[in-house]
């Protein structure tokens, strides 16, 4: 019988046990995976994680399939689901509060539970991609599933049926709430085609990126540079999304009405769907491993059940793993063990009752124990950029409410106050444009990073000038607010004040743009790279569930400070009053401040703490190289 071994890279000759010098030892059982997971109709494994086609067989040549052209098509779809995405964003707001006739800050938290939604439930594509439909399948699905979404949200823009009456309604009886409310049904049909929308979303967001960058070989010397670069390329085309939504989307509503423009989101994501399947020929798939939450229930169960087992007992053979190169997983190759998280490897401690034909729910293999500590090890960094996510949302609605009281006068031009967050994606396509001719060259002689900085540095530097951005955000309003109690515009919070630019807020804008680049980007990389082979949709979905969480959080933090700083029996406002003037938004953002300031401080010492896979994964060649060469 075949046999193999494992060792802990920092042990040497070790086991890679807790506090025990044991020889090396040969394992000779192999793992039988508990499931025998196929792809989605009926087509079949390859072994490994060599790319496939779409029928589940291995490419012959890879040179007709892939790379940049095959990206090019995936982009696309990106595109118009980040259009769609920014459009309802900052369109849904207005359109809830002067044609449904709902007040400000319910509109904004219907719309932050919309994004965090969107987001957060891109673990359950990630899910799906991984274990049973592999990425292209979950895209297609889920991205007809948004069409439909955006089809339902354009009815109801279009058809009067769906919409309150808009007689005798006009700003001043919006202010007052004078205007026939929307009707319980009407919301109910605007929320669900909504949330169809957000749910559309899930499978789209963790796949596009990780489907993409599938595109490229492994095995290339310029593997890294390409996947740097299509990660850049990849945000652009969000942010090319993004400004066409904040710009030609607008001006489609502004001239055609709001159900021209949602029709307009529509037409753009059936166009990209169309394009997406023309590329179908050419994309390199990765198979589904089988689900990796039943993998990671079987770690967690099995080390549970072995907890009072020692690694010095006469029953202890070694820790599992199968021979040869190939993990027991399906489309992944081994994981080296490591000493973190060691009350885990209690999972793969095979001991002499375990057999000759353990159940995985008993015993599992090291790669599998590996898996477990990767996700467990990543947890921390996309979690403090759930903060910046905080601060991105509350722009996408506080700075359109300030934005109101301002002068948006360029010149001669008039700019639509939901024109305003189009700025943010400007400097963000600037940036990203002069990325690799001013940043790379200035940071690489910094850092001496060949990449001009890490994808951590990058998280890092994102983080830190979100700082940067919230805290000017809080000195202008101060600004902006005494600037109106002293001009006499207390109580007209929707009348623009003609000496006061709205431009001020550009700062704030183009600050948060070049922390969501470096951010944003540098972790979209770092999970991509770190996740295990087989479970690379659910790493990309760690990104969007932090976006998630972060809506979700500003909304609890909204609803936290208006019941702590308001009170309507004595008439004090709260700092969120829906009357920006009497409100108190300058104390929030230094709120929010303080807050990114303690998240910055956590994410330093958690990226000081964090090891690179890619070092361990040199050590398991290295090892696998000696044992070869040694039998």
């Amino acid at each position: 019988m075949d046999s193999s071994e494992i060792k802990s890279p920092a042990e040497g000759s070790q086991q890679g046990t807790p506090g025990n010098s044991l020889r090396r030892k040969k394992l000779a059982i192999y793992f039988i995976e508990s499931e025998d997971r196929r792809m989605a109709f009926g087509r079949g494994y390859t072994a490994g994680s060599t790319p496939v086609d779409i029928h589940g067989k291995s490419i012959v040549d890879l040179s007709k399939t892939g790379g940049w052209i095959a990206a090019f098509f995936i982009f696309g779809n990106e595109m118009a689901e980040r259009m769609a995405y920014f459009g309802l964003s900052v369109n849904m707001v207005a359109f809830m509060f002067y044609v449904m006739h709902r007040p400000f800050t319910s509109s904004s938290n219907a719309v932050n539970n919309f994004l965090g939604i969107s987001q957060a439930s891109s673990v359950l594509g990630g899910f799906l991609a991984d274990a049973y439909l592999g990425r292209y399948w979950t895209i297609a699905i889920f991205t007809t599933i948004y069409l439909a979404g955006l089809t339902g949200i354009t009815l109801c823009a279009t058809i009067s049926k769906f919409v309150p009456n808009q007689e005798e309604c006009d700003q001043f009886s919006l202010l007052l709430g004078n205007c026939e409310a929307a009707k319980p049904w009407q919301m109910t049909y605007l929320y669900t085609a909504l949330y169809i929308t957000a749910f559309g979303a899930a499978g789209i967001r963790p796949c596009v990126s990780s489907f993409g960058a599938d595109q490229f070989d492994e095995r290339s010397k310029n593997y890294k540079a390409h996947l740097d670069r299509f990660f850049n390329i990849f945000y652009l085309s969000v942010t090319i999304g993004a400004i066409v939504a904040f710009t030609v989307v607008v001006y489609v509503q502004m001239k055609f009405g709001w159900g021209s423009a949602f029709g307009s989101l529509a037409i753009a994501m059936g166009i990209s769907n169309m394009v997406f399947f023309i590329g179908t020929p050419l994309y390199r798939h990765r198979l589904p491993g089988g689900s990796p939450l039943t993998r990671v229930a079987q770690v967690l169960v099995a080390a549970f059940r072995k907890r009072n087992a020692s690694f010095g007992s006469s029953e202890f053979i070694g820790l599992y793993e199968v021979p040869g190169r190939q993990s027991a997983i399906k489309g992944s190759r081994k994981i080296s063990h490591t000493d973190d998280f060691r009350f885990l490897d209690k999972a793969a401690l095979q001991l002499k009752e375990d057999g000759a034909n353990p159940s995985p729910w008993r015993l599992c293999t090291v790669t599998q124990v590996e898996e477990v500590k990767i996700l467990m090890k990543l947890i921390p960094i996309p979690a403090c950029t759930i903060m910046l996510n905080v601060v991105l949302t509350e722009f996408l609605t506080l700075s359109v409410q300030q934005a109101y009281t301002l002068n948006t006068h360029l010149g001669r031009l008039k700019l639509p106050v939901t024109c305003m967050p189009v700025f943010p994606g400007l400097s963000v396509f600037l940036i990203l444009s002069l990325y690799y001719s001013i940043f790379v060259p200035v940071f690489r002689r910094i850092t001496g990073h060949p990449h001009g900085a890490s994808q951590l540095q990058r998280v890092g530097i994102g983080l830190a000038v979100s700082i940067l951005s919230v805290a000017w955000a809080a000195i202008f309003e101060r600004y902006r607010r005494n600037y109106a109690i002293k001009h006499g515009y207390l109580a007209s919070f929707l009348t623009a004040m003609p000496n006061l630019s709205a431009y001020w807020l550009l700062i704030q804008y183009c600050l948060i743009g070049v922390a969501e680049v470096f951010c944003i980007v540098g972790l979209l990389e770092f999970l991509y790279e770190e996740a295990p082979d087989a479970m690379k949709s659910i790493g990309s979905a760690y990104a969007a569930l932090a976006g998630g969480l972060g809506c979700f959080v500003a909304t609890i933090i909204n609803n936290i400070i208006k019941s702590a700083t308001g009170n309507l029996d004595k008439g004090q406002p709260s700092w969120l009053s829906q009357n920006i003037n009497t409100g108190r938004f300058d104390y929030f953002y230094w709120l929010l401040t303080a807050l990114s300031i303690i998240n910055f401080a956590i994410f330093v010492y958690s990226a000081h703490r964090y090891k690179y896979r890619e070092h361990q994964v040199h050590e398991m060649e290295k090892h696998e190289m000696t044992y070869v060469g040694s039998s």
